[in-house]
């Protein structure tokens, strides 16, 4: 049989009452003292209010309107494909920045005019992939789309120039 004693004194850290009372406090009481001092320290801290670093332009994007309206002059003239294209579209199309295809390059371009003139006007008028809408421009849909017609002539298509829809007569 085993000749186990238990007469050997504890060896543990804590040999008394009074430590195990300590332990006991420090470990529970403690901690909570604690976590309250960092949530005050978190909470005092001097940090500006929402908007008020900014104050008017805070309170301009919190009253903002819905909608806006732009007024445009509806009697000027069309611009031509050409114009669009070195006014907006040669930014990317010219050099082939971010991937599009360079004005002239007719192996590049193919595949697009293949789609036809709708599928590509629809890409110019939305965007495609790095390319915003309208290219980033601000032009009528009928000026975007004599610009594409020149760019895809140019590369090696024969598409029709849009044109001006003519009011219909009043009944």
């Amino acid at each position: 049989m085993s000749d186990h004693s238990h007469d050997e004194a504890h060896t543990g850290p804590i040999k008394t009452p009074k430590q195990l009372l300590n332990a006991v406090f420090f470990s529970f009481v403690v901690p909570v003292f604690a976590i309250i001092g960092l949530v005050y320290y978190v909470s005092s801290a001097q940090k500006p209010a929402a908007g008020a670093v900014n104050l008017e332009k805070a309170v301009a994007a919190r009253i903002q309107k819905i909608g806006s309206v732009e007024i445009r002059d509806a009697n000027r003239a069309m611009k031509g494909g050409e114009e669009v294209f070195k006014a907006q579209c040669s930014a990317c199309h010219a050099t082939g920045a971010a991937g599009s295809p360079k004005v002239g390059d007719t192996a590049a371009w193919a595949p697009r005019i293949k789609t036809g003139y709708e599928a590509l006007l629809n890409s110019a008028l939305k965007g495609k992939g790095a390319m915003g809408a309208q290219g980033g421009g601000n032009f009528e849909p009928l000026e975007i789309g004599r610009a594409l017609v020149y760019m895809a002539n140019n590369s090696g298509g024969s598409l029709a120039e849009p044109k001006v829809e003519a009011p219909a007569a009043a009944k």
